[in-house]
């Protein structure tokens, strides 16, 4: 999950930082940091759902805000699927919402 995790924050964080002529934004940029695979292991392995949903909202609000808010198609999609994830309860339940936000943070790459 850990994996999913440094995932979604890595492509929400491209919509906000990448730029067509400069160079693409790594698993090991600076922006990345608090974000990282060993970060979100360390939440997991704690059961720390709440402060897992607020890295992932920190990273989506701010893709949101690059794909136009949640008045553009993009963005109201996006906060759709941001909404599943935050409204889940369990960690174990997270794992579904968590890979369909994955896929579409993916697709509008």
């Amino acid at each position: 999950m850990e994996l999913t995790l440094e995932a979604v924050a890595l492509f929400a964080l491209k919509l906000v930082h990448e730029t067509d002529p400069g160079s693409p934004l790594l698993r090991d940029d600076p922006v990345m940091e608090g974000y990282d695979r060993e970060v979100f292991g360390l939440l997991v392995r704690q059961g720390n759902l709440a402060e897992i949903q607020l890295k992932l909202d920190e990273c989506i609000t701010q893709a949101l805000i690059a794909l136009g808010g949640a008045d553009s198609v993009l963005g109201r999609e996006l906060q759709r699927l941001s909404t599943d994830v935050q409204n889940i309860a369990r960690l174990d339940e997270l794992t579904c919402p968590l890979t369909v936000l994955k896929g579409y943070l993916k697709d509008v790459q």
